[in-house]
């Protein structure tokens, strides 16, 4: 972790959510806080990498444990717990407990991205912008429908223990609908997957399958919009994300390189990335609120 590094809980408004949070460099500027949810069977972890060179911009980095995920608490068995709305409220609740009077950066990967999205679609104000990293349109592709319903049927079946073994003997985690790869190795995933709650699984890998599109709802929301992603991605086709980017008249980054985790697969550019569409913003803050770049693709 980088230096100032702190790992602790966040208390709010609706319950105690783990975080990692990572203040801007010594000597920096600071210029806001990033508020970062990570994505199906992911943790906070996730962002590791991308901390350290976001606080050297300035940035005060904070990534969290939604409900139900590896360190943060929620219900074992009730998977009304994990409905969008709720968990809507909950990154409403992160975001008071952070401090009300500095610009946030709402930034969701995957699923965290359809959660942020359900967050801004209820009240954008908490927030400055919405970046989306690898999350897309609508439900995710046939593949990976099917790895996420072979995964529910296991947990179904299975304690989270058992399920874990069946999903070694079968192959890699990540590639046989079990948890994503992450920032720490074979262990970590294993006590994520242990600490994550079963109901929190099932309800959210219910919605990856058959969520809505809701983009044209999102693009009348008057926020400024960032869809980044690697340049391939099986969970929701790259194509798909450029045509998602250009109805949100977004800006488009596509980091060369990286797959659907480009946080953790390749994190410099893709820090670089956000840090720079984030300065742009502050650099125009006296425009409107719109995204800032129609669908264009940026390298990073």
């Amino acid at each position: 972790m980088p230096p100032g590094a702190r790992t602790y809980r966040l208390h709010t408004s609706r319950g105690g959510f783990a975080v990692v949070d990572v203040p801007p460099a010594e000597g920096t500027e600071p210029k806001g806080v990033v508020l970062s949810l990570p994505g199906f069977t992911g943790s906070k972890e996730d962002f590791t990498l991308v901390h350290a060179p976001l606080a050297a911009r300035g940035y005060r980095s904070v990534a969290v444990d939604g409900r139900g995920q590896y360190e943060s608490d929620g219900p074992v068995d009730d998977e009304s717990a994990y409905a969008r709305a709720r968990l809507a409220r909950d990154v409403f609740a992160q975001a008071e407990a952070l401090g009300p009077d500095v610009p946030l950066h709402l930034v969701g990967h995957s699923l965290g991205g359809q959660i942020a999205r359900a967050a801004v679609l209820e009240d954008p104000s908490p927030f400055r912008s919405l970046t989306l990293i690898s999350s897309g349109p609508a439900r995710i592709s046939v593949s990976q429908e099917q790895r996420v319903t072979l995964l529910r049927d296991a947990l179904a079946r299975m304690t989270m223990a058992q399920c874990w073994e069946a999903i070694l003997a079968l192959g890699p985690p990540e590639e046989v609908g079990g948890p994503a790869r992450g920032v720490g190795g074979r262990e970590h995933l294993r006590r994520r997957w242990l600490g994550t709650s079963r109901a929190q699984l099932l309800a959210t890998g219910r919605q990856l399958c058959t969520e809505p599109d809701l983009v044209d709802e999102l693009a009348a929301v008057p926020l400024p919009f960032h869809v980044l992603s690697g340049a391939h991605d099986d969970t929701w086709p790259v194509p798909d994300l450029d045509a998602m980017a250009v109805r949100l008249n977004a800006h488009r980054t596509v980091v060369v390189g990286a797959g659907h985790s480009p946080a953790a697969e390749r994190p410099e550019p893709t820090a670089r990335a956000l840090a720079a569409f984030w300065d742009g913003l502050q650099a125009h803050r006296g425009g409107t609120a719109t995204g800032t770049a129609t669908g264009s693709r940026s390298p990073a």
